[in-house]
């Protein structure tokens, strides 16, 4: 394997920590109220790294064609927030299962993943490009 190809997963690993972890500290219930919860920490981080080693392990099958295009990563990241956030909350309480998951958060978290990973798409194309215009803009 070359390893450019290594690289460009590491930046995908990346880049998929981050919106996973960014959105269960949004979607958890009483999320800005608990922001220095160590629970609530642990839950986002796992949620975020489960995300991103499902995004780096789908890079290796053919789905990794998703990634190319906006809507269908930002769908794929969705999905992948959503099995990795059920993962966290189930690791963390494994004697509730299933039927004491919260559904609709699971749901929320994938969603707004998702909806950052297609804003993100836009802001940082292009190396940036728009954030460097915006601040060229601001500081002339």
């Amino acid at each position: 394997m070359h390893p450019h190809r290594w690289k460009i997963r590491a930046k995908l690993f990346a880049s998929r920590f981050w919106q996973p972890t960014s959105a269960c500290m949004t979607a958890m219930p009483g999320s800005w109220g608990q922001i220095w919860n160590l629970l609530h920490w642990s839950i986002a981080l796992k949620t975020g790294l489960f995300t991103a080693l499902l995004a780096v392990l789908l890079s290796f099958t053919p789905a990794a064609r998703l990634y190319g295009q906006r809507l269908g990563n930002a769908l794929a990241i969705g999905c992948l927030t959503a099995v990795g956030d059920t993962y966290s909350h189930l690791s963390q309480r494994p004697e509730a299962g299933t039927a004491g998951l919260h559904w609709g958060e699971v749901l929320a978290t994938g969603a707004i993943s998702a909806l950052l990973a297609l804003a993100g798409s836009y802001v940082f194309e292009d190396r940036a490009r728009r954030l460097r215009t915006l601040w060229s803009r601001l500081t002339a």
